[in-house]
């Protein structure tokens, strides 16, 4: 197909394959480069040949896998993937049939970045002539992210009802289980006296799970205002080092402009302080080398749709608690920021649902990458902007 002027590049995520294929074959009267035209899609894009040798790559690819261009263009697609990827067996099976092929929501491995990414892969021959093909990769993380924000803040709102409901219908009744209880042990013998005090002890239990949960039916306004973070992560290493990690080595890496966040500052150190806390009992006592960094850092381009704003909201202040422990197990990361969901013996599974309810009602989001010896939990958060509209600047 032959095209005339300037190619129009969809404006869809779900660019298609054909039109990636066509942006690069097209010969056309194009005032631009054609590598010009590669490095506007805002997808990863790969020509590969018969060889497995790397052809082509645009500026999202280099981003995507760590490398230059000059250094992809050095390689085998064998080379940038692990042994055995589904994305290898797509190119080979292009290649035979010539017929192109989309694969969804398929984990690839970057060896040379040590991570994993969800991506769905759109792969189509390079030519009639059999000369290769053309891959695409979209990666599907910042989908998964907002899919997951949704799934947080419907649970913070099952909760809060809950909530509701047991603070009314609960309380109540245990209270005068627990005089009961008492009146019962000043009148029975040692041996039952055990009985009555566990009775008292497991309603006390219950009434701090219901205290618990009553935060989450909090409805007040939140009294905001411009808020330093680093003052925030500076009061919560304070307390940590004081009492519950103490044994831990602390690492701070911060943006010394950040801006200010429009926030409540104790709900801030409360936030911050049950995530450190979690850090800490991942890593455990027993560990010499516990180590918990605290980063921040102005990353634009994040963008969220939230209850109070018609319009998408830029996120471009970024938090992270990151710490060296074991990591969350992969059957329970997605699933971390919804109620009752622990990985401890004891827990109650609400504190992390409470930090994602917080940080929901300060219209940010917070999410969850997971590695043996690398958990970071990220918290995007909007800025503190003057009544004129223009950005503040911390003091």
């Amino acid at each position: 197909m032959r095209r005339t002027g300037i190619p129009t590049v969809p404006d869809d995520r779900d660019l298609r394959h054909e039109d990636v294929a066509e942006a690069i074959h097209a010969e056309t009267s194009l005032s631009a480069n054609p590598a010009q035209l590669l490095n506007a899609l805002p997808h990863p894009i790969l020509a590969v040949g018969v060889d497995g040798f790397i052809l082509e790559a645009n500026l999202a690819a280099e981003i995507f896998f760590g490398s230059s261009r000059s250094i992809l263009l050095q390689q085998t697609l064998l080379n940038l993937l692990p042994f055995g990827s589904v994305l290898l067996s797509l190119v080979e099976q292009v290649m035979r049939t010539g017929a192109a092929i989309n694969e969804y929501r398929v984990d690839l491995g970057v060896p040379r970045l040590g991570t994993d990414k969800m991506v769905d892969l759109f792969v189509t021959p390079l030519s009639d002539g059999g000369d290769g093909v053309v891959i695409m990769l979209q990666e599907r993380t910042m989908a998964e992210k907002m899919d997951r924000q949704l799934t947080h803040r419907g649970a913070a709102r099952s909760v809060t009802a809950m909530a509701s409901m047991l603070g009314h219908e609960i309380k109540n009744p245990l209270s005068g289980i627990r005089g009961a209880a008492q009146l019962l042990e000043q009148e029975v013998s040692d041996t039952d006296r055990a009985l009555t005090r566990l009775i008292c002890d497991e309603t006390d239990r219950i009434v701090k799970l219901v205290d618990r949960m009553e935060a989450f039916s909090d409805r007040r306004p939140l009294e905001r205002e411009s808020v330093n973070i680093h003052f925030v992560l500076d009061h919560v290493k304070k307390v940590a080092q004081a009492g519950f990690a103490r044994h831990i080595r602390f690492v701070e890496n911060y943006d010394p402009s950040l801006p200010p966040v429009l926030a409540n500052r104790d709900q801030l150190v409360q936030t911050f302080l049950n995530l450190v806390k979690n850090a800490a009992e991942a890593i455990g006592e027993a560990r010499g080398d516990g180590e918990i960094e605290l980063s921040t850092a102005f990353r634009p381009g994040v963008r969220l749709k939230i209850a109070t704003s018609d319009v998408p909201v830029s996120l471009p202040l970024e938090f992270c608690v990151r710490d060296n422990g074991p990591g969350v197990p992969s059957e329970i990361q997605p699933h971390l920021f919804e109620p009752f969901i622990t990985t401890k013996v004891s827990g109650s599974g609400l504190g992390l649902a409470l930090v994602a309810k917080i940080i929901g009602d300060h219209g940010g989001t917070i999410e969850c990458d997971s590695h043996p010896r690398r958990t970071t939990f990220r918290v995007l958060m909007p800025m503190y902007a003057l009544r004129d509209g223009r950005s503040a600047k911390l003091k």
